[in-house]
């Protein structure tokens, strides 16, 4: 019998019977096994729908563009580690969030499915690590990034735009010069016991798009659940989006824990759940910038939103300053959007400065069985 070559996860097709009813062969998914020197790249390109490029131990200074359905880009650990070619642009600096952040975040277009010599613009020659770009016309659908840490690029460690059904689970960024990790126009997006730690401004972004002016999209369902988000700018920014849900995350050291984002544009951002996560000691200090005050010692804050629930979360000892410090923070926007339906129940909340706030004007929003000592105005406990 002819040898099954070790690149296939099954081999069905040449073991099954050849007798008469015998199932027809069906395609096997390969895996593509890459080491530190290889280019990964060129494996990702090789890959059909539905493969498996496997990085091993090691240090790859490289960036990739994953424009494939199906793909699965995954290493062995945090052990597997991207960084940036030699001779890439420094680290960058977030100037702040949403717009401003723009600016460096960009994107070219992404040349057509597995398909190699992607033109200069693209995303990973703009200076982030790991790209799973799609079009407005055909979203990249079913990648999954895991198990390795992008860490150094100037822009983003791992960057999605339209993509559908996106896992992202167990990948560490580090000290990436905007952000972490970040997607634009996805849907049903999955991120689960990711690390983001150090990057200039939030770990996680999550949003309708940075570079242009459009109403909250729905991203039909995505979740963000364990993820640790430590020593960003911001832990997780969700921004202009709706239906999507936050729980059980760890964020600590940031200058602030959570934000959810709203502007004028309809639809409102809203519709966001925030529930069960652990917020404490996110006391970093950032300075003011363009579009956004200096933070420090915030929870977790919601601008301009609509309809969404917090609860069930921890939330201890966040202090500063900002007139963004507390526990729980209600702000109109900065464009002067009011938030307005939304519920704070059931929040243990110790030691913040103070513990709720609301200082927006926006009608039908509730404090409801928090555990808190301090609000302002008082009366919220």
């Amino acid at each position: 019998m002819k040898k099954c070559h070790i690149a296939y996860l099954a081999c069905t097709a040449a073991l099954i019977g050849t007798g008469l009813g015998a199932a027809p062969p069906v395609a096997a998914h390969r895996i593509h096994v890459v080491h530190p020197g290889e280019s990964i790249q060129k494996a990702v390109d090789a890959a059909r729908p539905g493969d498996t490029v496997l990085l091993t131990y090691g240090t790859y200074r490289e960036s990739v563009d994953v424009s494939t359905p199906g793909l699965t880009l995954r290493g062995v650990g945090r052990g597997t580690v991207l960084e940036p070619e030699a001779g890439a642009s420094a680290v960058g600096t977030a100037s702040g969030t949403g717009s401003d952040a723009a600016k460096t975040g960009g994107t070219g277009k992404a040349g057509k499915t597995g398909t190699a010599g992607k033109a200069a613009t693209s995303c990973a020659a703009s200076g982030n690590g790991i790209c799973v770009v799609g079009t407005k016309d055909h979203h990249v659908d079913g990648v999954t990034v895991a198990s390795l840490t992008v860490s150094g690029f100037a822009k983003t460690g791992l960057y999605a735009t339209q993509a559908d059904g996106l896992t992202v689970r167990r990948v560490t960024a580090v000290k990436n010069g905007v952000w972490g990790i970040a997607t634009e126009h996805s849907v049903h997006g999955v991120f689960r016991n990711n690390t983001a730690r150090d990057n200039g401004d939030a770990g996680l972004f999550l949003a309708n798009t940075v570079k242009e002016e459009l109403g909250a999209t729905d991203t039909e369902g995505t979740v963000v659940e364990h993820n640790r988000l430590e020593g960003n700018r911001i832990g997780v920014t969700v921004r202009r989006l709706r239906n999507l849900t936050l729980a059980g995350n760890h964020l600590t050291g940031n200058c602030a824990g959570v934000f959810v984002v709203g502007d004028e544009n309809k639809p409102k951002a809203g519709f966001v759940t925030v529930r069960d996560n652990r917020i404490e000691r996110n006391n970093k200090s950032c300075p003011k910038t363009a579009r956004l005050d200096a933070l420090q010692g915030s929870g977790i804050v919601l601008t301009g939103a609509e309809d969404s629930l917090v609860t069930h979360n921890v939330i201890k000892d966040n202090v500063g300053k900002s007139p963004l410090s507390g526990g729980i923070v209600l702000f109109k926007s900065f464009v002067g959007t009011t938030s307005e339906r939304n519920r704070i129940s059931d929040n243990l909340l110790r030691g913040n400065s103070p513990d709720l706030v609301n200082t927006d004007t926006g009608k039908g929003n509730t404090f409801e069985g928090n555990s808190c000592r301090t609000s302002k105005p008082a009366g919220l406990c």
